[in-house]
């Protein structure tokens, strides 16, 4: 008889698929770097390659053609090495197939193993508006989230996911509730604290908001961090609101380590011990459920 125990315990690996950088720590750069400081293998399946992240400037961005991203995500679901894949974290695409293809990729990975644990970033924008093509944001939405176990949008986003204007951490928790996961993190929530930003999770159970004090001209690739450290966490299963703590306290002070020292790019190398130990003092506030409001 086949040890389902030790066929899970087996399944720690995680396909992180998102765009890769040459240089910098933004996307897959950030992601894996992360989930594998905290011990976790990862396949790496790259989207688009730039050069670095276009905010610095020119930066060629080659899309992997459609037939060769869907050739690579068949290949991986027929390897003898798939059972691995406990966890498929999605970030940004190219295109509108792209997302088509990882639905599938999803689909096939579940049936063989329904505990995986499937997590949506959906990239497409801040407060800059939406820096996608329409199909490619309307694919995410359509096709990855109602797959998903986890989401985490930034409030931008969840705005234009769910065609709600979110004026309040109330209407955040309305939208996320209605989005479809069974738990969302919501990245630059309204903080309650003068001068500091949010990460408010919202699943079943609790309603959670994480806060810390903003920094201003935080590098970028805060919120594909975020995304991995939070995954992380629960792979390794804490409970979702220590989850939530050790992913902002790692987020935060990385921030705030790079604004000291003037950096353009997370210092993920130096600053490790930030994934692994946070020391940063987060303030978490238990928020009153949108379910329990409507009994």
């Amino acid at each position: 008889m086949a040890d389902d125990g030790a066929a899970a315990r087996q399944a720690r690996a995680v396909l992180s698929v998102s765009s890769h950088v040459v240089r910098g720590s933004v996307g897959n750069r950030a992601m894996v770097f992360a989930f594998q400081t905290l011990g976790l293998p990862v396949w790496d399946l790259p989207t688009v390659v730039l050069p670095w992240h276009p905010g610095h400037g020119r930066s060629t961005r080659s899309v992997l053609s459609t037939p060769d991203f869907a050739a690579m995500a068949e290949e991986i679901a027929a390897s003898s090495w798939a059972g691995e894949i406990g966890t498929v974290v999605s970030g940004y695409f190219g295109s509108a197939e792209q997302v088509d293809v990882i639905a599938g990729l999803v689909e096939q990975l579940k049936a063989r193993n329904p505990a995986l644990l499937y997590v949506c970033d959906p990239v497409i924008g801040d407060q800059g508006g939406i820096y996608v093509p329409d199909a490619t944001a309307e694919a995410i939405r359509d096709r990855l989230l109602p797959l998903a176990d986890l989401t985490t949008p930034n409030r931008f986003e969840l705005a234009w996911l769910s065609g709600a204007d979110l004026a309040d951490n109330s209407e955040i928790m309305e939208a996320a509730l209605a989005l479809g996961p069974a738990r969302v993190l919501v990245t630059s929530a309204f903080s309650m604290l003068n001068g500091g930003t949010g990460n408010l999770f919202l699943s079943g159970s609790h309603a959670l908001l994480a806060e810390h004090r903003y920094i201003d001209d935080a590098p970028k690739g805060t919120g594909d961090l975020l995304t991995a450290l939070f995954t992380a966490r629960l792979m390794e299963g804490h409970s979702e609101e220590r989850c939530l703590q050790l992913a902002t306290a790692g987020v935060f002070e990385i921030i705030a380590r790079s604004a000291r020292r003037s950096a353009s790019e997370m210092m993920l190398e130096q600053d490790a011990s930030s994934l692994i130990s946070p020391m940063a003092l987060v303030q978490i506030r238990h928020l009153v459920h949108p379910g329990r409001r409507r009994r």
